[in-house]
């Protein structure tokens, strides 16, 4: 059985991998561990792979929608055509309505890196501004809070620390390798704090766990705060030297006492203070927050508390600590050049958000229904969707969907035909991971390392590069995408750091370009307009936010969408993923559906004993937006008076979409992150399935 290397990007976590192959098909894979564990993760999705890769539901042949005798039907055609079709019709919008009608959607099952850079470059060969990725609701408020208090997004050295502060993140079930370094650290002695609303088992390894209320992560933040500077816990010395306001966020952190805010976010203050002290005392400590902290309304000042408390702690850049990056020297290939003509994006209420994604070519990915149904600042005609299913993922569902009958063409590329699929007028096969060639520079951190081909296309297929190099030049962008092979375009791209795909495939761990150094601000200073960590921000008060983190006394109520509390009493969570699915991709994969055939809603057992719900039974979860019904399940993983919703599943049945409970009209002011995460919501016990 033939043997080579590669890295899986079923998830986003890059795992290097063996995949085995006979007679050219993909037999199995398996991950590589590069720390000395007695057994390595087990993840259902690589030992899924070859029934993802050779699943009868891939989508084999361009498909054209196409209407005969009153019905709507599909039909395979070439890639000419379709090329041809995607062509005609953005040059028709174009000549009609300007460049900026037409809009890239990009999700999270398209990779990050290389694929993501090749959309912004077409579309900006194009002239349009509108690429919009799911970073709105995913990570972008989190890297903007990073950027604008030491001027970059920091990753945390798990492996060679001895205390890891874990906020609002499943390594056990998302990430990995991050997992592995985890209980590589804690074998070593490390203290490991989590703060989750729900009892993960990785909450369950915890030496410390902090079940907070939803959406009350920066009170919290404040509240450790107060007790390290009250205590004298903080670092003097780079605080002195390396921090701007530090006498203000004082006075600011003095009124969230853990006697003040216990009640309140649901936490014991004896908690609040002996996490502080750990924190604050063990060294050296690092401190990362999760997908957890998005998708609520109020994420970036929780994010912007959360960076300044680690920035409290003086581990910033240290071994062990948080680490800054050290950028590889690369081309930007995104051709942000070509956007001659000044146009606003589509996401124009959030001009800061605008004007620190310019380069990343990402905006507020909410802004796409206002385009579409407000027509402000001006109407969206064309959708091209990359990897991504909003009709399930997206906040308010059914608002999408009357948008998506507004638009005059949709294209969509992915491997399956989702639900967004169903509704487009075109649709492009992609390629799994397995079968394309693509660059990954890890989205905060060295090394660079390449994902090998290792199995042919699947039917007529294309990978996303030749998808979007060959529409470029059908569209008469020679000019901009001169490459006949992806090895080419990555080769150009990394010329400037002298590495080459040659290179990387000789090296398939990846190659760290440079010597890892430390403490670079002292040579480099901050990037940020002081050259120092800025507690108190002054770019956020220019653009009319508040400089420190505020948070009003139950802000989380107003968060939650809903005053009537009588009515909606139970704080809803969603987002939690099993290893074996991701977002909303893989339950039409056997195996991995075997693991986890139906949603649950969990339930604490006090409430349930209050409602009069057995375990099992359907229940139904009501908001002033809509209601779905799952099967109840009893468990004390949640807090009482919160309840755990599982997502996801609308795509495996449209009963179960919990988006078609969440609103998107109340958005984070900075980033126009809508709150999928959290929100109010009633329990009722139902008979049956509706």
């Amino acid at each position: 059985m033939e043997k080579r290397h590669t890295v899986c990007r079923l998830c986003s976590s890059v795992c290097p991998i063996e995949v085995y192959l006979k007679d050219g098909r993909l037999v199995s894979a398996k991950r590589k561990s590069s720390l000395p564990l007695e057994k390595a993760y087990y993840c259902s999705k690589l030992k899924a792979a070859s029934e993802i890769v050779y699943s009868p539901q891939r989508i084999k042949a361009p498909l054209v929608r196409e209407e005969s005798g009153g019905k709507r039907d599909w039909k395979e055609i070439s890639w000419e055509e379709a090329l041809g079709i995607v062509s005609r019709k953005l040059n028709t919008f174009k000549s009609e309505y300007g460049p900026q009608s037409v809009c890239w959607l990009r999700g999270m099952a398209a990779d990050w890196g290389a694929p993501w850079d090749y959309a912004i470059r077409f579309m900006h060969a194009f002239g349009s501004p509108n690429v919009i990725g799911n970073g709105s609701v995913c990570h972008v408020a989190r890297e903007m809070a990073h950027f604008f208090t030491y001027g970059a997004m920091t990753s945390s050295d798990y492996k060679n620390s001895k205390c890891i502060f874990i906020w609002g993140k499943n390594d056990r079930d998302t990430n990995p390798p991050a997992y592995e370094a985890i209980l590589y650290a804690k074998k070593q002695g490390a203290k490991l704090i989590v703060v989750d609303p729900i009892k993960t088992k990785l909450a369950s390894l915890a030496d410390i766990w902090l079940q907070i209320r939803p959406g009350c992560d920066g009170v919290l933040a404040m509240s450790i705060m107060n007790t390290i500077i009250e205590e004298k816990l903080y670092d003097s010395n780079f605080i002195q030297q390396w921090t701007l306001g530090f006498d203000i966020l004082r006075k600011s952190a003095a009124k969230y006492t853990p006697e003040n805010v216990a009640k309140r976010i649901w936490v014991d203050k004896e908690s609040i203070k002996e996490a502080a002290r750990i924190y604050a005392k063990t060294k050296p400590a690092c401190l990362i927050e999760g997908n957890g902290l998005d998708m609520h309304a109020n994420v970036s000042q929780n994010t912007r508390a959360v960076c300044i408390l680690r920035a409290l702690s003086g581990n910033i850049d240290k071994q062990g600590g948080d680490l800054l990056p050290q950028p590889v020297p690369t081309r930007n290939i995104q051709l942000k050049e070509s956007l001659k003509a000044k146009i606003e994006p589509i996401s124009f209420r959030y001009p800061l958000f605008n004007k620190f994604h310019k380069t990343r070519g990402d905006h507020a990915l909410s802004s796409v229904m206002d385009a579409i149904l407000e027509e402000k600042p001006y109407p969206l005609k064309a959708l091209i969707i990359q990897a991504s299913n909003p009709v399930v993922t997206m906040a308010n569902s059914k608002r999408f969907l009357e948008a998506m009958e507004k638009l005059e063409f949709i294209a969509v590329i992915d491997l399956f035909m989702t639900k967004t699929a169903e509704k487009a007028d075109l649709v492009l096969p992609a390629t799994t991971c397995f079968e394309k060639t693509q660059l990954n520079l890890k989205a905060f951190s060295n090394p660079v390392v390449l994902q090998n081909q290792v199995i042919d296309w699947a039917e007529n297929s294309w990978p996303d590069w030749k998808i979007i190099f060959e529409l470029g030049k059908k569209m008469g962008y020679e000019k901009e995408f001169p490459w006949e092979t992806v090895e080419e375009a990555i080769d150009y791209q990394l010329e400037p750091s002298g590495i080459t795909v040659e290179m990387l495939r000789e090296n398939p761990e990846g190659i760290f370009v440079g010597e890892k150094r430390y403490e670079k601000y002292r040579q480099e200073r901050f990037n940020t307009p002081s050259g120092k960590i800025e507690f108190y921000s002054d770019v956020y008060k220019k653009h009319g936010y508040p400089p420190l983190p505020e948070f009003e006394e139950y802000e989380e109520d107003r968060l939650s969408f809903i005053q009537e509390k009588d009515n909606f009493p139970f704080v809803a969570i969603s987002g939690a993923r099993p290893n074996n699915f991701v977002h909303s991709q893989f339950r039409n994969i056997p195996s991995l559906l075997r693991e986890s055939p139906e949603p649950f809603v969990d339930i604490h057992p006090d409430d349930a004993a209050t409602l009069e719900i057995k375990d099992g039974q359907m229940v139904g979860v009501e908001t002033p937006n809509g209601k779905i019904s799952m099967k109840a399940k009893l468990s004390d993983v949640v807090h009482p008076g919160s309840v755990r919703i599982a997502w996801g599943w609308g795509e495996f049945d449209p009963r179960y979409n919990i988006n078609d409970l969440t609103d998107d009209h109340l958005r984070d002011p900075l980033t126009g992150t809508t709150s999928n995460r959290c929100f109010m919501c009633n329990i009722v016990k139902l008979a049956e399935h509706p």
